[in-house]
């Protein structure tokens, strides 16, 4: 499938420490639907091995300082991601309309909607097939992505992908790349929406997942 050999083209085969064969067979089952994203399971590859990979303008994308433990953001109890290196998610949207609402108030009307909010990893492989999904005053947060603190409850941060203006530790050079950073659950961005599926392919036969 194209998406496939994209990602192959991309490097990520040897960031999954796998031949461009062996990462090809992972995937070779799945479906090639049009209305799908390839999605690349944390486990294969974590999100912030990916993020590199992500481009605009010419340049990488990046993950901000503060975020040192992106990798141990988790899917959410609600969310189940398919138990393999390669899935699909179906018909991934922004939630453009939903900009300027908080996580809290987002996550349950997406679930109004019947569709489920994508994880961070979601959301970056998304991108790395169709990187002009990403836009000024057009980015997405991933609620479906949350860490649990040492008492057992939930960070208060939310991983989100914007571009970066080139200002502060992000530094001049990395103006207009591609940002992977946070935002607390409970505030309110006009530039961001929330990236969700209507499903989650996990092999031949089409059983989603949600």
């Amino acid at each position: 499938m194209s998406q496939l050999e994209r990602l192959v083209q991309l490097g990520v085969p040897a960031l999954a420490d796998r031949t461009a064969e062996e990462f090809r067979r992972l995937g070779a089952d799945l479906p090639d639907r049009p209305d799908a994203v390839l999605a690349v399971h944390p486990s294969l590859v974590p999100a912030s091995a990916l993020t590199p990979l992500l481009a605009r303008s010419g340049k990488p994308g990046f993950v901000v300082e503060d975020l040192t433990d992106l990798d141990r953001f988790v899917p959410v109890p609600t969310v189940e991601i398919p138990d393999r290196p390669l899935y699909l998610i179906t018909e991934p949207d922004r939630g453009d309309d939903l900009r300027n609402w908080s996580p809290h108030e987002a996550v349950p009307e997406l679930a109004a909607r019947g569709r489920s909010p994508l994880t961070i990893s979601e959301g970056i492989s998304w991108l790395l097939q169709q990187p002009d999904r990403l836009e000024p005053n057009f980015c997405f947060m991933c609620p479906a992505s949350r860490k649990t603190n040492d008492r057992g409850r939930l960070d208060a941060r939310t991983p989100a992908i914007w571009i970066s203006g080139g200002t502060g530790r992000d530094g001049r050079d990395r103006r207009d790349a591609p940002k992977v950073g946070w935002c607390w659950a409970g505030n309110r961005h006009t530039w961001l929406g929330f990236g969700s599926t209507t499903g989650r392919l996990s092999d031949p036969a089409h059983r989603p997942a949600s």
